[in-house]
C-alpha cells in the first residue's frame, strides 16, 4: 500500500493538485492511503475511502501518525515539501513546490519572511529523509541543486502535473481585445500594487483596456483599493473568488494573463490561461521561461515597464506565446504504481 502524504494542504494552487491527484489515483487503482488536512475534512472526495486519516497539521500530530503506521506502507509520497519527520525503510519520494523554501523574495514582509524563515529551518532538518525529489520545472530543479549542491541531480525527477480548467457549460465567451487578467491570490509576493499601479499609468495615458483580478475576502486592503479605484472610473474588476468550473469562462474572456508575481515554483495559472487560448505578459523572471516563451515580458519591479507591457498589448500584433510545459500526471501514476526497491 503507497501513502500520500498531503498533510500541509489545504488551499491554493496546492489543493488543486491535490484534488486532481486524488481523482487520477483513484481512477488507476492503485491501492492507497491518504494522510490529509482536517481543513479539508468537510470534502466528499474520499467517500469511497476506508484508508484515510484526517489530523491536524502538525509536526508532531505527524510524527505520531507515521510511527504507529509506518510500517503498513511500501511507499510514500510527500506532496507538500516535507520528507517524513525520519528515516523510513521503504522508497519516499517527496513533491516540492514551494521555491520560498529556497529564497524568500527581499519585500516579503516581515512577519512572512519570519515564518518561511523557521519552515525552511525545518525543511533543512528533513532533507535528507527522503530518496527522490520531484519537481515541477527545470527552473526548479536548478534552483533546487544550488540550494543543496550535493544532491544527486539525478535524484531530482522534474514531473509537473496540472488538471485541466473544465469548460463552463455556460461558457458562450470570445477573447475581448484588450481585456487582461491575473489569476491569483492576494498574498504580497504575487505584486498587485505594482500591477494596479502600473494599469493605471498606462490607462491614464491611453484610456483603453480591462484589468480583472481575483482576490478573496481575506486580502480586505486590496479589495478596498480596487473597489476606490473602479469607482474612480478605471476598468479594474475583481472578480473575487472563481470557482474552477467558471476559469474557463473567465480565462476566455480575455486576451491576455498579465502575470507579475515575483517568485513561483509552477505559475498555474500560466498554463490554464495558456489552455484557453489567452496570450501571457510575464515578469522577466526565470519561472516564466521555464512555461512558456511569453508574448511580452517586463520588469515585475517597475511600475513604469508593466504600464509599458500593456501599451504594447494594445498598440500592435504581438508575437503568439508558446507553450512549453504539459501536463505528465500519467508519468506521475506509473511511478507511484511500480513498487521499485528502496
Amino acid at each position: 500500500m503507497i501513502l500520500i502524504d498531503a498533510l500541509y494542504i489545504n488551499n491554493s494552487g496546492g489543493k488543486v493538485l491535490l484534488d486532481y491527484l486524488i481523482e487520477e489515483v483513484d481512477n488507476s487503482k492503485i491501492q492507497t492511503y491518504y494522510l490529509l488536512d482536517d481543513r479539508v475534512a468537510i470534502e466528499d472526495y474520499l467517500f469511497n475511502h476506508t484508508n484515510f486519516a484526517y489530523i491536524k497539521a502538525s509536526l508532531l500530530n505527524r510524527h505520531k501518525f507515521y510511527k504507529k503506521n509506518q510500517h503498513k506502507f511500501s511507499k510514500v509520497f510527500c506532496f507538500g515539501n516535507l520528507p517524513p519527520l525520519t528515516k523510513l525503510n521503504v522508497p519516499v519520494y517527496t513533491y516540492f513546490h514551494q521555491k520560498l523554501f529556497l529564497e524568500v523574495p527581499v519585500e516579503t514582509p516581515l512577519k512572512q519572511k519570519l515564518i518561511f524563515t523557521i519552515k525552511a529551518a525545518i525543511f533543512n532538518n528533513l532533507y535528507s529523509n527522503t530518496d527522490y525529489w520531484l519537481v515541477q520545472t527545470e527552473i526548479v530543479k536548478k534552483d533546487f541543486l544550488k540550494s543543496f549542491p550535493l544532491t544527486d541531480s539525478n535524484k531530482i525527477v522534474v514531473l509537473p502535473f496540472y488538471p485541466p480548467v473544465p469548460n463552463s457549460l455556460l461558457d458562450n465567451s470570445g477573447h475581448k481585445k484588450n481585456n487582461f487578467v491575473y489569476v491569483s491570490t492576494g498574498s504580497p509576493h504575487k505584486n498587485h500594487l505594482r500591477l494596479i499601479e502600473g494599469f493605471k499609468l498606462f490607462y491614464d495615458k491611453f484610456k483603453i483596456g480591462k484589468l480583472s483580478l481575483t482576490i478573496g475576502l481575506e486580502f480586505s486592503s486590496l479589495q478596498t483599493l480596487i473597489c476606490k479605484l473602479e469607482s474612480a472610473g478605471y476598468p479594474i474588476v475583481n472578480k473575487g473568488y472563481v470557482d474552477r468550473s467558471e476559469l474557463s469562462t473567465l480565462y476566455k474572456a480575455n486576451e491576455y494573463i498579465i502575470f507579475p508575481s515575483l517568485t513561483e515554483s509552477f505559475g498555474l495559472g500560466l498554463l490554464e490561461g495558456m489552455e484557453n487560448g489567452c496570450q501571457i505578459l510575464g515578469a522577466d523572471l526565470p519561472y516564466i521561461y521555464a512555461v512558456c516563451k511569453p508574448s511580452i515580458t517586463f520588469n515585475p519591479y517597475s511600475v513604469d515597464s508593466i504600464a509599458d507591457a500593456f501599451h504594447q498589448a494594445t498598440a500592435k500584433n504581438v508575437k503568439p506565446t508558446e507553450q512549453l510545459v504539459f501536463n505528465q500526471i500519467d508519468k506521475l501514476i506509473e511511478l507511484l504504481r511500480n513498487e521499485n526497491k528502496k
